[in-house]
């Protein structure tokens, strides 16, 4: 786990925790163990289902997000993004914030990323690559799938600016 902000904190599986500590909001940005784990479901889930993109559960916000080496698709991304920071955003002020996926390279810092771009100052929003270069100085170990990076590329403007 690595603080990258005043509150903020990106990280692994192995920094993950299901228990509800009070000073602590966890961002599960992963399908498989933990968005699984959160709905109670194998395999895929159906579409139609309530949690299909996330599930809110007192300080976790469960993620039905996949790093692919393919565009990902903006009517899933989207939610996913607008939810998370949102989230972080009410609670940055008053807890910490761990945002993880399985490995910390590629789901969570995007999330924090895009955080530190649209919501404050600490990093450029002109573009992506602006974005990215000074989170890396932050952050060193972000690696981006080509998934993520093709759609932080395409929606960049629009995410930026969007609540």
């Amino acid at each position: 786990m690595m603080k990258v902000f005043s509150n903020l904190y990106v990280g692994s599986q192995s920094d993950c925790f299901y228990d509800n500590k009070n000073d602590w909001i966890v961002i599960h940005a992963c399908k498989d163990p933990c968005h699984k784990y959160s709905v109670g479901y194998r395999g895929n889930l159906n579409k139609n289902h309530p949690n299909y993109l996330i599930k809110k559960m007192k300080n976790h916000l469960f993620l039905n997000m996949v790093d692919m080496n393919q565009p990902l698709s903006h009517e899933y991304t989207e939610p996913i993004i607008i939810t998370s920071l949102n989230f972080i955003e009410e609670n940055i002020n008053q807890k910490n914030i761990l945002i993880h996926c399985n490995l910390g390279f590629s789901r969570s810092p995007a999330l924090t990323l895009l955080f530190l771009a649209k919501r404050t100052n600490e990093i450029s929003d002109k573009s992506y690559n602006d974005a990215k270069n000074d989170f890396i100085k932050i952050y060193p170990n972000y690696r981006p799938r080509t998934g993520i990076e093709i759609y932080l590329k395409k929606y960049w403007d629009y995410v930026v600016t969007t609540r």
